[in-house]
Formats: C-alpha cells, sequence, structure tokens
C-alpha cells in the first residue's frame, strides 16, 4: 500500500478553508490537500537520522510576490526550508518526548488555495508520538478576527508580539493501493493548530503550525505553544517584533 500523510482540516468544513467557501478567504497552506514527497526510515536504518529532500523548488516558490503600495517584495518560502525548519534535534524534546528520532519527513511547495496564485509550501515531521505540520499563506488577510471563522474552539492570542489564533482541527488520512483498485480510510485524529501573523503588523498572510498525536489523544496547548514559540523564529525572514 501507498500512503498518503494524515493532514489536519478545520472542523466543519473543507481543509483549513478560508478560502472562497469562508468569506472569500484563501486557504492556508499547511492544512490542505496535495500529494507530500515523504521520506520515511526502514527498519534498517531506523537509527540513521533522517534529512529533508534536495530542494527542487516549483517555478512559483521561488518568486517574489510583486511589491503593492506601502508594501515589499515578498520572498517565498519552499517546502524544503520549512522541512528543514522543523527537521531539528531538539524537536522531540520540545514535545516532552527526549529519545524519539524522526520516521518520516514530508515537504510540498504547492496547496490548496481559493483565489490565489500563490504558493502555499509546507512541511511535516512524524515521529513515534506526535506528528509536526507547518506552513506559509502568502495571502492579503490578516489574522486578526480570524478565529470567528475558525468555529467554537478557536481562541485570540498574542504570540512572540504577533496577532495568533488556536483552534482544533481533525487530520484527514487516507491510502491508495499501487493497483488503484482499493481506496480505503486511515484513522482521523485531534490535532491542535497555531495561526500566527506573517508579520508583526498582521499586514496579511500567516504561518501555520500543528501537532497531533499518533495514539488520537488530544494534544495540548503547551506543548503546542513550546514547539511554536522555538521554531517559529527560526523561519527564514522572520522580523522580531519591536
Amino acid at each position: 500500500m501507498a500512503d498518503v500523510s494524515e493532514r489536519p482540516a478545520a472542523s466543519g468544513g473543507t481543509p483549513n478553508a478560508w478560502g472562497q467557501a469562508i468569506a472569500a478567504l484563501v486557504v492556508v497552506g499547511a492544512l490542505g490537500g496535495g500529494l507530500w514527497a515523504l521520506q520515511k526510515s526502514s527498519g534498517e536504518d531506523a537509527a540513521t537520522a533522517l534529512s529533508c529532500s534536495k530542494p527542487t523548488p516549483s517555478a512559483s516558490a521561488t518568486a517574489s510576490a510583486p511589491a503593492t503600495a506601502g508594501k515589499k517584495n515578498v520572498e517565498y518560502l519552499t517546502g524544503n526550508q520549512l522541512c528543514r525548519v522543523l527537521n531539528r534535534p531538539d524537536l522531540p524534546t520540545l514535545l516532552g518526548t527526549p529519545g524519539e528520532k524522526p520516521k518520516s519527513l514530508g515537504s510540498a511547495d504547492d496547496g490548496i488555495s481559493f483565489g490565489s496564485d500563490a504558493p502555499s509550501p509546507k512541511a511535516d515531521v512524524a515521529l513515534t508520538t506526535y506528528t509536526v505540520q507547518l506552513s506559509a499563506a502568502y495571502d492579503d488577510e490578516p489574522v486578526t478576527g480570524l478565529a470567528d471563522l475558525l468555529g467554537a474552539t478557536a481562541q485570540e492570542r498574542t504570540v512572540l508580539g504577533r496577532p495568533a489564533v488556536l483552534y482544533s482541527t481533525g487530520t484527514m488520512g487516507f491510502s491508495f493501493s499501487t493497483g488503484g483498485d482499493k481506496t480505503e480510510s486511515l484513522p482521523s485524529h485531534p490535532a491542535r493548530s497555531l495561526v500566527i501573523a506573517r508579520d508583526p503588523k498582521d499586514g496579511g498572510g500567516s504561518y501555520e503550525i500543528a501537532i497531533w498525536r499518533q495514539d488520537s489523544a488530544p494534544p495540548d496547548d503547551a506543548t503546542l505553544l513550546r514547539v511554536a514559540e522555538t521554531v517559529l523564529p527560526t523561519i527564514p525572514g522572520w522580523t522580531p517584533a519591536s
């Protein structure tokens, strides 16, 4: 069987459906669809550290967003860059599971978006206990006010000096046979996600980081925030809040 990695979707709608389905907003890349390039360890090399794939960004992922009035050009990140941000040796410790090793890494440059040609790069790292997923969205929508669109679990926060929203999601997974004659669902898991403004002034665009447990136990906010507050500032181009 060939597996497609599980990914979270906002409860009650299309995966992370900010787009035309909800007030004509744009989908946040991390929680969208698309096939992922996965690198998995086998029984023979489980002790070998996995590395992110060599950079092979799409044309759209290497482009810059055009400058508009009052805004600078935006350099799009690639899925490979986000993979390298996540694939850090202290990630298991941040998750409260020291000693674990990544079982698989995944990244993609183009995810699902609505009404936008901007790339939606994303990456994930799966360990024995947790999976962590990170994405970037290059829409023009601020994070402020997003909580109203993400359901009853959404909570507005200020994280790293930027507007942010915590909300609950659920993963969606499926597998397909190599012969293409059978498709079956994989178990879903409750996930917790943080959407945070891409810049301190909340001028549009966001990063999103989500975690879920392989045993389907609900992840706690303390773990998610610990990971987010350590990992997010290492994203290329991150600007500290003044």
